[in-house]
């Protein structure tokens, strides 16, 4: 079960294992992808509905355990998308997809 505190996160959570199948997802993942089956997507692999591209990122995300960040405008709304592996006790476990929806001007700070 996702933590308490990511179920409301206002940021998509979406996680895959090893075998690209969804096992978690937060409410706003749910939201975003209600229209291919929402939380029924959990135990759905995402080479099912991802282009074959895609497909072959996810997997070199996984064979790398690499990180694949980018931002995307869908329906007037720019996100960025935050892919990165998980682990457990150090070991990979599979991947984790941030969507965050983010100005269009957005400040960028040099500290």
């Amino acid at each position: 079960m996702i933590n308490n505190w990511l179920k409301e996160f206002s940021a998509a959570v979406t996680i895959c294992d090893l075998n690209g199948t969804i096992i978690e997802m937060n409410d706003r993942s749910a939201e975003v992808f209600k229209d291919n089956g929402g939380y029924q997507l959990i135990g759905k692999s995402l080479f099912d509905c991802h282009s074959e591209n895609s497909v072959e990122i996810i997997k070199d995300l996984l064979a790398n355990k690499s990180v694949n960040v980018y931002t995307i405008e869908k329906n007037g709304i720019k996100k960025l998308i935050y892919q990165s592996p998980w682990y457990e006790n150090g070991k990979l476990k599979g991947l984790v997809e941030l969507s965050l929806e983010i100005p269009f001007d957005m400040p960028h700070h040099i500290r």
